[in-house]
């Protein structure tokens, strides 16, 4: 990567669209979809996205503190609302958290068009065959901090939910991120909604939770395909061998099976891939029956790219500071979540774009340097711009000549700046604490 120290990335450009997609008007449009009998007050549905949008970019130490920034408007990233901190929570309390779910799927709608499709561009050929393939999984949300005055008299950890996630592994986004106030609910239980834009002919990849035959059987009826990792609860009846390669210390077996077990059971039809080299062993079952279409060698290379929505993970919450929760109800949860799926689109969409440009995969930069570079130029952008609705109201009917942001300083930074490091050494373990293994669900608590 010679020379790369002192090219420079224009990140101007990639932090418009969050600015130019979540706007008033979208969330009017969507509140006049879902509208009960909320009402507008001071904190407008408009303020309140705005409100947490910035609490993902800013990450503050409380919520009140955010709040006093807010109203003192020392930070143009924050609204200016005037209102009190209590009628801030108590919307927050009031409000269904739905909104904010629709909000992040209109904003979805308006953002996928132009997401380029340069993420896992090594799949190569495979992409032909598949429209689209996505990953799907689920994730517990991290504990809630107990300085939470709800949970003061509480022993034990307390998760605030969980989710289920979609992720686009050609445009490296989310397609669906389904949020669930009980952390105990079963993850098949929330993959109907998380499944509702799965197009025709698309190829759906999971773990060994999700090989169960009624839900392959259910992609099946949707014209998808699915990719799993065997799970050995599934009894499988073998049909015929396909092929079978048996080398010195490898062997590759693809054969056609009957999953499902009982008399009224669903049975289906899937192809098992069984590969074996040297301690190192993999079972795959996929719906995609024809070999042409996915070969066995293929479904082994392509599987591992499942890990990739672990990552995903990883950035809302330790990237996104989605690790650390401010209110302890669900709808406030719900919102922060959102929030963070929200900036996670436009970031990794501008990510993609910044990679184009400088003719590299979006995977050879860091979302943990990037990020916080983005929300940087966020927050100078949108005190740019208030700036400039003031001088347009102060000068009406003048026109005067608006410098180029683009050269400014805060617009730019240095390829090397943001560039992934690769990994040296053995992987850090992760630590386990044994608390973890009695938690509980906050809406258990509440209720």
């Amino acid at each position: 990567m010679a020379g790369t120290k002192d090219t420079k990335v224009n990140l101007l450009d990639a932090v418009a669209m969050i600015h130019k997609h979540l706007t008033a008007a979208l969330c009017q449009s969507v509140f006049q979809k879902e509208r009960e009998a909320e009402r507008e007050r001071e904190w407008t549905l408009f303020y309140l996205v705005k409100f947490w949008t910035a609490v993902i970019i800013r990450a503050p130490q409380s919520l009140t503190q955010a709040l006093i920034e807010a109203s003192s408007g020392s930070d143009r990233l924050w609204p200016a609302v005037q209102a009190t901190p209590e009628a801030f929570f108590q919307k927050c309390r009031d409000l269904k958290w739905t909104f904010f779910f629709k909000l992040y799927v209109a904003f979805l709608g308006c953002v996928v068009p132009q997401a380029p499709k340069t993420y896992a561009a090594d799949l190569g050929s495979v992409w032909v065959r598949f429209p689209e393939i996505w990953v799907l999984d689920g994730s517990k949300l991290d504990a809630i901090r107990h300085r939470l005055k709800i949970l003061w008299e509480e022993n034990g950890v307390f998760l605030p939910g969980c989710l289920s996630a979609v992720y686009d592994l050609g445009r490296g986004i989310t397609r669906a991120l389904v949020f669930s106030p009980d952390a105990a609910e079963h993850e098949m239980e929330r993959t109907e909604e998380a499944l509702a834009g799965l197009p025709k002919g698309a190829l759906m990849m999971g773990d060994r939770a999700y090989a169960l035959p009624a839900f392959i059987r259910q992609l099946g009826e949707r014209g998808a395909f699915g990719l799993f990792r065997r799970n050995k609860r599934v009894k499988l009846k073998t049909i015929r061998v396909l092929s079978r390669r048996q080398g010195s210390r490898t062997f590759l077996e693809d054969a056609l099976v009957e999953a499902g077990s009982g008399q009224t059971g669903p049975k289906v039809l899937l192809r098992l891939i069984r590969f074996r080299s040297q301690g190192f062993r993999r079972d795959l079952v996929t719906s995609v029956l024809y070999p042409k279409k996915l070969s066995a060698l293929e479904a082994l290379q392509l599987y591992p790219f499942r890990w990739r929505i672990e990552r995903l993970f990883f950035d809302l919450k330790e990237v996104l500071n989605l690790h650390r929760f401010y209110a302890a109800n669900s709808n406030a949860v719900a919102m922060q979540v959102y929030a963070a799926a929200i900036v996670h689109t436009a970031f990794r969409v501008a990510q993609a774009k910044i990679a184009q440009k400088q003719g590299l995969p979006p995977e050879a930069l860091s979302p943990a340097k990037l990020f916080p570079k983005l929300a940087a130029v966020s927050s100078d952008l949108t005190t740019i711009e208030c700036y400039r609705t003031e001088l347009a109201y102060l000068n009406p009917g003048r026109r005067w000549r608006e410098p180029n942001l683009s050269r400014m300083r805060f617009a730019s930074t240095t390829l090397q700046a943001i560039l992934l490091e690769p990994r040296r050494g053995k992987r850090r373990k992760r630590t386990f604490h044994p608390l973890k293994a009695k938690w509980k669900s906050l809406a258990h608590i509440r209720n």
